[in-house]
């Protein structure tokens, strides 16, 4: 959602595979963008495509998920619902962040859909306004709790695309939201948020580093953000591949280490999930550190654009670690059975290129 992670699109000329760059340089930019920059979807459906950036999606459901992983719940109906208050939501910040911005993307990026005049200023502000109470609807049927924490984030969204986008408090808000949608699965599944908190705090973290990033994907110049998002995934690399111990009432003694009281049976599901948490966790470092360092040592609008793709594609393994770190081990696979499946989709949606603005 705003929350903005987006995904342009780029279609494959005749002939070409999806994995085929070079008749997409060599053709003109509709609205003199400059070479590189992708072509946009032709017709109405390859247009709000683009808006709502599908491919980002599947950067969402691992939110409610591990939520619901960290207040210690397996994923049930209500889960489901937070997932689809979730999902709302963030298409609504896309809307709305296109129809924010529609004077700005005239000049910087005229191949959008709204510049382009292949989506209605009125059509977008009509959609974010419907996914927003769809959203808030779907929180309030998942109960009280998920609609407390709905509604927060419904507003924290419109207030990011409207007035805080372009402040020092952009990166912060877009990081509230990431920690609310978190917070959202864990308050729908289990009825409370505390349980969740560190899990939220951790994946707001990641989300302010790639948004602090994304403040200059257009321009680039700056190397102080890529290479503070390079050390920020050093420190979420190292706690989440750190266990989380949470004894059950009444066993705490027992359950101290270096003390007996757990059977080597009841340990290996623990020690099943520290695997699956470290794997995660350097799956997570990978994806996100290359591109970081490589816009920390170049910061050219190209790198820079590359880092934040890199730190949306992070978003998936690190919430699979979140779910590992909170002991949920067949959690943690759907969560990272998303990544796949996120990339699949992309490629046959022939939209690749990923941005946050």
């Amino acid at each position: 959602m705003s929350r903005t992670a987006a995904a342009r699109s780029t279609p494959a000329p005749a002939g070409a595979t999806a994995t085929d760059p070079a008749p997409e340089e060599a053709a003109p930019r509709p609205g003199g963008a400059p070479p590189g920059t992708p072509r946009p979807r032709s017709g109405r459906a390859g247009a709000w495509a683009e808006l709502l950036r599908l491919p980002a999606l599947f950067t969402v459901p691992g939110d409610a998920l591990a939520g619901a992983a960290a207040a210690g719940r397996r994923p049930g109906p209500r889960t489901l619902l937070a997932v689809a208050s979730s999902l709302c939501l963030y298409e609504a910040g896309m809307a709305l962040n296109d129809w924010a911005d529609r004077e700005e993307d005239a000049e910087e990026r005229p191949h959008r859909p709204i510049p382009s005049g292949r989506v209605r200023p009125s059509a977008a502000l009509t959609a974010a306004c419907a996914l927003t109470g769809a959203g808030l609807v779907l929180a309030a049927r998942a109960g009280r709790p998920a609609l407390a924490v709905a509604t927060p984030l419904a507003a924290t969204v419109w207030a990011y695309d409207l007035a805080l986008k372009h402040t020092p408090a952009g990166p912060v808000a877009m990081a509230a939201a990431r920690g609310l949608d978190l917070l959202l699965g864990a308050a729908a599944t289990a009825g409370g948020t505390r349980a969740a908190a560190p899990s939220a705090a951790l994946l707001g973290t990641h989300t302010l580093a790639v948004t602090a990033v994304s403040r200059r994907e257009t321009r680039g110049g700056s190397a102080l953000a890529p290479l503070a998002a390079l050390a920020t995934t050093g420190l979420l690399t190292r706690l989440v591949t750190t266990r989380r111990t949470r004894p059950p009432a009444g066993r705490r003694a027992a359950a101290a280490p270096g003390l007996p009281g757990t059977t080597r049976a009841e340990d290996r599901p623990r020690q099943a999930t520290d695997i699956l948490a470290t794997a995660l966790g350097a799956a997570y470092a990978a994806t996100a550190a290359r591109p970081y360092l490589h816009a920390s040592l170049n910061p050219s609008p190209e790198l820079t654009q590359r880092a934040v793709g890199g730190g949306i594609r992070a978003t998936v393994p690190l919430q699979a670690a979140l779910a590992a770190r909170s002991g949920s081990a067949v959690t943690c696979l759907l969560v990272a059975a998303l990544a796949p499946a996120g990339r699949a989709f992309a490629r046959r949606a022939s939209m690749r290129k990923v941005s946050v603005t």
